[in-house]
């Protein structure tokens, strides 16, 4: 129990000084946490030597909340899947599932919240003036290069740009990291013939955005995040009720 008190309070030191974009996933941590301490703490003295018993009612309950935030999220419905989630931290914070969770806690924190134009490094496809957060919806698509998952979402992305053109923008971020070089980026873009805007950013977008894993995608209607996910779970109803 000592080593989990330690974890807490280091999760929560660094909690107070962690840039923004990390703050929510450290929060969460530390509740899970605390959590699991309240529940030794709890137990008969007789069972403080061993280690807690997992809790397979809770479990199953937490993964049925889990269940509806997931089923929330295929109908593009950020409301419930929010109050769900939420729930589901409140309930079940020392769960596996919880814990599993947490990336997708950190990344609905973000809707509601108002964002600006991103800081352009360059543009390979279409002109910075193409790229206004602050008027209309645009699909934001996070990728790398060197990213396969991301690579198959550039077909998709084509589709939807067509379909929604004059209606929606799609705007796609890199960052160029890791094996990625600015001629493998643009290489790339000229073989698939993309169709919609590209740019590099700075990394103050996908860290306003809580960018943690690749592809990732987010709507902006109006200067503030209405969803975000992965673009895999868009569909067309859900892209409907942000026009």
């Amino acid at each position: 129990m000592r080593n989990m008190i330690f974890s807490a309070l280091a999760l929560a030191s660094l909690a107070a000084c962690a840039p923004k974009a990390d703050h929510d996933e450290l929060a969460a941590r530390v509740t899970a946490l605390e959590a699991r301490v309240a529940k030794v703490e709890s137990a008969p003295a007789s069972g403080r030597g061993a280690a807690p018993a997992v809790n397979a009612a809770d479990e199953a309950k937490a993964q049925e909340v889990f269940g509806r935030f997931n089923d929330a999220m295929g109908k593009g419905d950020m409301t419930t899947a929010k109050a769900e989630l939420d729930a589901l931290f409140k309930d079940y914070g020392s769960t596996q599932t919880a814990s599993k969770a947490i990336r997708y806690k950190r990344e609905l924190d973000v809707i509601g919240t108002d964002v600006k134009n991103p800081g352009i490094e360059a543009m390979y496809v279409g002109a910075e003036s193409d790229i206004d957060f602050a008027s209309g919806t645009t699909l934001v698509v996070f990728w790398e290069v060197w990213c396969p998952h991301c690579r198959r979402e550039v077909p998709n992305m084509k589709e939807v740009a067509t379909k929604y053109e004059g209606k929606m923008d799609v705007v796609g971020l890199t960052r160029i990291t890791k094996s990625a070089t600015e001629e493998s980026v643009t290489e790339f873009i000229k073989e698939q013939e993309v169709n919609y805007t590209m740019a590099k950013e700075n990394g103050e977008t996908a860290s306003a955005f809580a960018v943690s894993g690749i592809p990732a995608a987010a709507v902006v209607k109006d200067g503030k995040i209405v969803w975000r996910g992965h673009p895999g779970r868009l569909n067309d109803e859900t892209i409907a009720s942000f026009l």
